[in-house]
């Protein structure tokens, strides 16, 4: 009797181990892809701007000034200056905005109104103080009587043929503004206004129609002072 031998046929599991494969390769993807998520960052990329103030010393006297009122670009860092300068937004008293491109059709429009109060800061070297100037220097070139404006405001032209003829000296004490402004012609009267704390004087500038509210513009330079240059 012949005897056959018969193997039993048993399913290849290649086909298996493929599948396992490809499942494992999908979870891994997905778990990578999930924590790639979790761990990217939301900031977007952008130009540093620095910081928002920076400590300068002029005249050996310590000054906080904001770093987007600075109107030149070389005097932007800590340290010792000889002079900044620098330009805020009135009233709101904030750094302005960065200027916007202008067309040549703009430049051909009427100029925009002055809405920008200018300080410049600059170690004095032991020069005349603003006070002394007013003590004496300008009684020698004013005419003889005040003429009040309002609210406790005065003012005393610059006689003809003087340094200063084509200015008027406005003072008030409560609160306290002395300022000295160029009349109105072809160009609007500008005004300026000084004073002195320890190694450096403080020069304001800003329009003379600023006059007429002129308790609210001695009030910005006291704020704007007491911001960059803090009592102790």
């Amino acid at each position: 009797m012949t005897m056959f031998s018969v193997r039993s046929a048993r399913p290849s599991n290649g086909h298996g181990h493929a599948v396992l494969i490809m499942i494992g390769c999908m979870l891994t993807a997905a778990a990578v892809a999930v924590v790639a998520y979790l761990l990217w960052p939301t900031w977007r990329a952008g130009a540093f701007k620095g910081p928002e103030r920076l400590p300068v010393s002029i005249g050996g006297t310590i000054f906080n000034v904001p770093a987007a009122a600075i109107r030149v670009k070389i005097q932007r860092h800590t340290g010792p200056q000889e002079r900044v300068d620098l330009g805020f937004d009135y009233p709101s008293l904030t750094p302005p905005e960065a200027p916007h491109h202008v067309s040549a059709d703009q430049i051909d429009r009427a100029p925009h109104p002055i809405d920008r109060i200018f300080v410049s800061i600059s170690a004095h070297h032991d020069a005349l103080s603003p006070e002394a100037r007013l003590k004496t220097i300008y009684p020698r070139y004013l005419n003889s009587a005040p003429v009040s404006v309002q609210d406790g405001l005065t003012m005393r032209g610059f006689r003809a043929g003087t340094p200063y003829d084509v200015e008027d000296l406005f003072a008030a004490e409560q609160p306290a503004l002395v300022a000295r402004c160029t009349r109105d012609a072809s160009t609007p009267g500008m005004c300026l206004s000084e004073r002195r704390i320890e190694g450096a004087d403080l020069v304001f500038r800003f329009p003379r129609s600023w006059l007429s509210q002129w308790q609210d513009v001695a009030a910005a330079m006291e704020r704007l002072t007491a911001q960059m240059h803090a009592v102790k």
